[in-house]
């Protein structure tokens, strides 16, 4: 057994009232079936198995918004804690002028 982690990823329109029903309806199905919120439309859940990730990207197919793009990947879970977060500590210059800052590498 090998445990997997199952990451989703999402773009969905918010411009109509319907949109934003089915947005909310996703990310709801999403936190009631075990996700937790990584981003603001980046989700991860962990699962005991590989078959686990299926039946559950085989739910996401299930519940799908009708408009906009889901992407599911599978990781192991060693893969996914191996991931490095990149975050810039710099601050902008006065004037518009954007100095780049010191990036801030974290490896797990």
């Amino acid at each position: 057994m090998r445990i997997m982690r199952l990451l989703v990823m999402f773009d969905l329109p918010t411009k109509t009232k319907s949109n934003k029903d089915a947005y909310i309806k996703f990310r709801r199905f999403l936190e009631d079936d075990g996700y937790i919120r990584e981003q603001n439309s980046i989700y991860s859940r962990n699962l005991l198995s590989r078959a686990s990730a299926e039946a559950h990207t085989e739910q996401l197919r299930k519940n799908l918004p009708p408009a906009g793009h889901v992407v599911a990947m599978q990781f192991t879970e060693k893969q996914y804690v191996d991931r490095e977060i990149l975050v810039n500590t710099g601050t902008s210059g006065s004037g518009g002028n954007e100095t780049p800052g010191t990036q801030l590498f974290l490896s797990f």
